[in-house]
Order: structure tokens, then sequence, then C-alpha cells
């Protein structure tokens, strides 16, 4: 099992998950973070630090995220490692807990 960043990191990318990561499994777009499924190492350490609260543990994935596992998967793979916190999205806030953000999802 891992942890998958979801639709609400979209246009926020708060990277306290980040921070608290051991094995630096987070990769960076430029508006989205992702976990690589094979490096997370279920620690569940992330979950909690995300003011955004877009990181859900696979098995506990709310339906209409599920597409988020093969998104996760795929961009940590093209994407490059981020392991320290950086500043969120200048907007941030304003996007936090909008719906149907994933048509802006920049790859």
């Amino acid at each position: 099992m891992t942890f998958v960043v979801t639709e609400n990191c979209i246009k926020c990318k708060y990277t306290d998950c980040v921070e608290v990561c051991p094995v630096d499994c987070f990769y960076e777009g430029p508006n989205f973070l992702v976990i690589d499924p094979d490096e997370c190492i279920d620690c569940a350490l992330c979950e909690p630090e995300c003011p955004a609260e877009a990181i859900f543990s696979e098995d506990e994935l709310p339906e209409d995220q599920k597409e988020f596992i093969e998104i996760n998967a795929d961009l940590a793979g093209k994407w490059p490692n981020i392991t320290e916190k950086k500043d969120p999205l200048p907007d941030a806030a304003e996007w936090d807990g909008k719906s149907d953000k994933t048509k802006l999802l920049e790859r």
C-alpha cells in the first residue's frame, strides 16, 4: 500500500509533507506534488502534515480520487525529487478546497 496525493493539491502545492518524509518519495511538478508508490514505505507521516488534506492512504482513497493512483505513479517517474519544504503557490489559499481542479494539472 502507498499514500496518494489527490486533486486538492493542484494549484496549492503545500510542501509540509515533504519535510517529514523519511524516504524522500515526493516529486514536484509545476502546480502539484506526487508520491512515488514504489518508494513510499507507508509510514503515514505525510498525511497529517498536509494543510490541504490532499494525501490519503490508498485503501482510504475517496472513490472520485482513484485516478490519482495512476497519476502519482506516472508523474513520479517524470518529475524531479523534492526533499525540502518550499513556499506554497502564491494563491494556494484561494484554491484550497475548490473542486474540479484535475483539468488544471500542469504536467
